[in-house]
């Protein structure tokens, strides 16, 4: 079992940065991958990025390509998100994922209970 505790989201003026952290519970954190999904009122939950167990390996949504970046500390048991140049679109509720790689959400087994970013223009 893992459980997942997101934190960082907040109201932010469009250009501005966030940092979302994502803390796990559990010993068998770094054998996970983790991703990062948001759903936006009347939209359904996407993909935004996932990193591999070790880190090596990462996939970004289109759309956060080149201002989002994952990362993880597995000794600490912490995913980040740092976004970048955000734009009012990036509003969402933000949801911390763990299983599988991959961009869909039928490779994760594990959800946080989501933590808020609010864009304003």
């Amino acid at each position: 079992q893992v459980q997942l505790v997101e934190s960082g989201g907040g109201l932010v003026q469009a250009g501005g940065s966030l940092r979302l952290s994502c803390a796990a519970s559990g010993r068998t954190f770094s054998s996970y991958a983790m991703g990062w999904f948001r759903q936006a009122p009347g939209k359904e939950r996407e993909f935004v990025a996932a990193i591999s167990w070790s880190g090596g390996s990462t996939d970004y949504a289109d759309s956060v390509k080149g201002r989002f970046t994952i990362s993880r500390d597995n000794a600490k048991k912490t995913v980040y998100l740092q976004m970048n140049s955000l734009k009012s679109e990036d509003t969402a509720v933000y949801y911390c994922t763990a299983g599988r790689y991959g961009s869909s959400r039928r490779e994760y087994d594990y959800w946080g209970q989501g933590t808020q970013v609010t864009v304003s223009s």
